[in-house]
């Protein structure tokens, strides 16, 4: 019998993205619109990607197909 490939979560694709390493990283929440009222060092943090940790990203990863 055949083994079934796993399909990725189309939703997961466009939020998180894994890194040659096997990180996961994601864009910060909250940064789009409505920036007059946040600090300038809020919105400076908020540029960068971050690095998802611990179990959040296992499961992300298999969201993915990647593990």
């Amino acid at each position: 019998m055949k083994k079934l490939k796993q399909k990725t979560r189309k939703s997961a694709t466009m939020r998180f993205k894994v890194t040659k390493t096997g990180k996961v990283m994601f864009g910060h929440q909250y940064s789009s619109h409505l920036k007059l009222h946040k600090s300038k060092k809020r919105l400076r943090r908020q540029k960068e990607p971050a690095v998802l940790l611990g179990k959040f990203a296992k499961k992300v990863k298999r969201m993915l197909a990647v593990a």
